[in-house]
């Protein structure tokens, strides 16, 4: 493998030694402007921004800035690591989810503009194979296979939306089904692992709160960082 591509948020980085010798570079392209942080066999996006005071909120990321920038490096496999919520209660905080579909009924971004394109989105069963792999050959418990929600954002879901999604998918976030579209109109092999960090809102009777989640997905960031270990070593 060449370069890996990784976009994830800033909560994984922070807790991560893959980059501790990288350089952040800011690059430009026909969609806009990407910062990636760069190491030796990784080329990271933080989808949220990295500066302190400027987080960009889940429907205002350039994804295809972010995934022509890793294209542009050379890329050969992107791998996204998501946050998400569980939309059922046997999916607990703490469990990482590699799905192998997804849902999304807003409007989806595409780098085609006056072409008549019509993709079948998927996600790349060869990366999300390798992500399973590099899960167990860690001793990281996995669910294989699940069904992703993307919801708009930057609001949190109500107890009604919810309790519709759990009829048709098992987990649900703001980003990864727009990263994924992107990734496959330019031709990289994209797929993610998603750590579900809280219940949705209305699974526990406690409210949902973004402290909560952001709590959550501290906590399962060394499980992450260990799993791109993982990954890393099969594709060495």
């Amino acid at each position: 493998m060449g370069l890996l591509g990784v976009i994830s948020n800033k909560l994984i980085v922070e807790r991560s030694d893959l980059l501790s010798k990288g350089t952040a570079r800011s690059m430009r392209n026909e969609y806009g402007r990407a910062s990636v942080l760069i190491a030796d066999r990784i080329a990271w996006i933080l989808r949220h921004g990295n500066a302190p005071n400027d987080y960009v909120l889940p429907h205002l990321i350039n994804h295809r800035a972010n995934l022509q920038a890793l294209k542009d490096l050379g890329a050969t496999e992107i791998v996204g690591i998501n946050s998400t919520g569980s939309l059922k209660k046997d999916l607990c905080p703490g469990m990482i989810v590699v799905p192998d579909d997804f849902i999304t009924l807003t409007a989806t971004p595409t780098i085609h503009k006056n072409k008549a394109v019509h993709i079948t989105p998927s996600l790349n069963e060869n990366v999300r194979k390798k992500l399973i792999k590099a899960a167990l050959s860690n001793k990281i418990k996995v669910v294989k296979k699940g069904t992703y929600w993307q919801t708009h954002g930057p609001r949190l879901e109500t107890k009604a939306e919810i309790k519709m999604m759990a009829n048709f998918a098992d987990i649900v976030g703001m980003t990864m089904a727009h990263e994924a579209v992107i990734a496959m109109e330019l031709d990289l092999p994209y797929a993610c692992a998603c750590s579900i960090d809280n219940f949705g809102n209305g699974l526990l009777k406690k409210p949902l709160t973004m402290e909560k989640i952001i709590a959550g997905t501290r906590k399962n960031a060394d499980l992450m960082i260990k799993l791109l270990h993982g990954y890393l070593k099969l594709s060495a």
